[in-house]
């Protein structure tokens, strides 16, 4: 159409297009070789016509010709988006209304003009269509074009036009104002925007860590930032603009400080409602209109740690993290960090990001509403509970994308129920435990408590100084399940039934036990709190405060401390000892299969092991088979660990379980062994090491 007359500032040709001159009655005219034929046949001339010259349009590039109908001087350019598909092969180039003519006119650093306003209208300088519409000045121009003897021929076509979706009407490409955050423009510091955020990359710690090549890249590579846009909802920008030069009224800063405070009185409909003749003299109003753009959104919320952190006394700025979904790397926290660097904070409003994949369902499938396979999160605390819900987000590797599902969650429940059965067992056992008056110290606890201790409080300093730390959930959730469910259930607490259960409930020996477990139940509860918040608070009512206290104002346990040669030492020491109680156990099992034996109490195990591993044995004494869970247990020293195990030939002790020839040995008690009947009518046992 030739609405974009007016705007025309170059001409392009394609720089490989041959174009021939050729002489017509008209005048000489510049064709594409390819197109030359049809365009003659659409100008009428058939005959009369002699081509004079043929070259390529890289020949042509720089000639200078004019304007049809104005005064203007307009340059041959080389574009790459001419084609011979119609036309002529030559395009006229108005960089104010069209992507690809402002591409190649700024390549040429060619100036824009725009003659358009945002009313789709010539401005008044425009001669004979100013206040016309682009559309209403089609005619006029044609007529200008014959006027001026520049009209060969002029006829009406059909073809494919962007229309907007919602009015059904054409549109007008236009170039339009836009108002930028410049990256590398020097401010009074003689930094730019985008040293300081470079910087700011560097101050910042990220999870995981590739996050920093990814930001860092998109800091260096960006271009200005556009922080305006032409919407009708968002923040509004605040300007009084003149009407044809766009230009910024001259009392900009204080018009935005009396818009500030109207905003802050009524809102932001204050600026949207307000007549400009509330603030601008008549002459003003003549010339200047309220600016209709409002920020780009990521503006707004890249500047919310300022209200939301800044402004409040109780909170800290910068933020210590922030977290969201790995897009947002160009978004949220790319825009936080600039607006962070543009003010006189100069920095990052964060010191820490992380970022998270994305949830889908459990064959790996993004979720959607059409295919119905969302879980949503409300269904999950409905069904599953809130601790659920965030005991899977833990125990998930968020650095990629995060699969859900019921199945998915029936395995974190049973996750959960380990945990949970676990403090139950140890709730159950601290019931008559005061740990001031009860506790015992540490150099006279048994043996496998210490170690019990040791094992939990490596638990608490894996989770504690780095797990959490750095955000690794899911190796937090790991040691957690596995140490409940090995350390303590088939290890530790195992082994601890029967001190806990048949020595005398205020002997060393039980409340040595007890003593640990007080250390080890306070330690997980702790530990727990960051996920499982809710079954922390519970736990906590149970072992921790009153009433106005809580699980989340509390850090980590204290343990007693131990001797670092001592505590390898133990360790080693009961390493091997749990080495060899897996090989009984292996060794009890198929007894157990064939129903010879029912439980492990019932067998018999003869260990062969080397020296080092029989020594360690050993030195359990007659404390072994507690240790290994069997009646009797007998060591020799071997190249190899080896175990023979067979059922006992003794008689079960009612009280205890285990299998001895002293069952009845005692008077009066004749249906328990010896062991228990001096812990139900005597001193009680004496407990070194199991």
């Amino acid at each position: 159409p030739p609405g974009p007359l007016p705007a025309s500032q170059a001409v392009s040709a394609g720089a490989d297009v041959v174009y021939q001159l050729i002489d017509t009655p008209k005048g000489k005219l510049v064709l594409a070789k390819d197109l030359a034929e049809d365009a003659l046949k659409r100008y009428g001339f058939s005959d009369d016509i002699a081509i004079l010259a043929e070259t390529t349009g890289d020949k042509l590039e720089n000639l200078h010709m004019n304007h049809p109908f104005l005064e203007r001087d307009i340059p041959m350019l080389n574009g790459e988006h001419v084609t011979t598909d119609a036309g002529t092969g030559l395009v006229h180039t108005a960089p104010a209304h069209g992507l690809e003519d402002y591409a190649v006119c700024n390549k040429y650093g060619i100036e824009l003009y725009n003659p358009v306003n945002a009313e789709g209208k010539y401005i008044g300088e425009t001669p004979r269509v100013a206040g016309m519409r682009v559309w209403e000045a089609n005619p006029v121009i044609l007529q200008w074009l014959e006027e001026t003897g520049n009209l060969l021929a002029s006829s009406k076509i059909e073809h494919s036009y962007a229309h907007c979706w919602r009015h059904k009407t054409p549109l007008i490409y236009r170039a339009t104002g836009q108002w930028f955050v410049g990256m590398d423009k020097a401010g009074a510091d003689g930094k730019t925007l985008r040293d300081k955020a470079i910087k700011a990359v560097d101050d910042t710690e990220f999870f995981p860590s590739w996050g920093r090549a990814r930001l860092e890249a998109m800091i260096e590579g960006r271009p200005d930032w556009v922080v305006s846009r032409q919407r009708y909802w968002g923040t509004p920008m605040t300007f009084f603009v003149h009407k044809e030069t766009g230009e910024l009224h001259p009392d900009s800063a204080e018009l935005l400080e009396k818009v500030a405070q109207k905003i802050e009185e009524k809102g932001i409909e204050a600026w949207f409602s307000l007549d400009k003749g509330e603030l601008l003299s008549a002459e003003d109003c003549e010339n200047y209109d309220k600016l209709p753009d409002t920020m780009d959104v990521w503006f707004d919320s890249g500047s919310t740690h300022y209200s939301v952190v800044k402004q409040r006394e109780e909170l800290e700025w910068p933020a210590d993290l922030y977290l969201e979904g790995s897009d947002q790397h160009r978004g949220w926290f790319q825009s936080s960090m600039l607006t962070g660097c543009a003010s006189s904070m100069g920095r990052a409003p964060y010191k820490q990001l992380l970022t998270h994949g994305f949830v889908v369902d459990g064959e790996g499938k993004k979720m959607s509403k059409s295919i119905g396979n969302v879980v949503a999160p409300q269904e999950v605390y409905n069904e599953f509970g809130a601790d659920i819900l965030r005991l899977w987000a833990a125990s998930t590797d968020y650095s990629g994308e995060l699969a859900i599902s019921k199945e998915i969650l029936k395995r974190v429940t049973e996750s959960y129920r380990r945990i949970r059965n676990t403090l139950s067992f140890l709730f159950a056992n601290l019931s008559d435990f005061n740990p001031i008056e009860d506790a015992v110290q540490q150099a006279d606890m048994v043996e496998i408590d210490r170690y019990a201790l040791v094992l939990a409080r490596r638990l608490q300093e894996r989770l504690a100084g780095d797990y959490y730390p750095r955000y690794a959930f899911h190796f937090a959730v790991k040691d957690i399940v596995s140490f409940c469910s090995e350390d303590l259930g088939a290890f530790y607490l195992d082994i601890l039934k029967d001190r806990l259960y048949t020595t005398k409930a205020d002997s060393r020996a039980r409340r040595s036990a007890q003593t640990a477990l007080y250390h080890i139940t306070r330690s997980l509860v702790l530990l727990i709190a960051p996920i499982l918040c809710f079954t922390g608070e519970e736990a906590w009512d149970i072992i921790g405060g009153g009433e106005e206290d809580s699980v989340l104002f509390h850090t980590w346990h204290e343990f007693p401390t131990i001797n670092e040669k001592a505590e390898a030492e133990l360790v080693q020491k009961w390493t091997a000892i749990r080495e060899a109680r897996e090989a009984v156990t292996a060794a009890i099992e198929p007894l157990r299969a064939d129903k010879t034996v029912g439980s492990s109490l019932q067998a018999e195990a003869e260990i062969t092991a080397p020296e080092e591993m029989a020594d360690y044995l050993n030195a359990l004494g007659e404390e072994l088979r507690f240790a290994l869970l069997v009646s009797k247990a007998e060591v020799k020293v071997g190249d190899e660990l080896a175990v023979a195990a067979k059922a006992s030939d003794g008689e079960k002790c009612e009280r205890c379980w285990h299998y001895t020839h002293d069952v009845g040995a005692v008077a009066g008690h004749e249906t328990v062994c010896k062991r228990c009947a001096e812990n139900v009518g005597g001193e009680g046992e004496t407990r070194y090491y199991a």
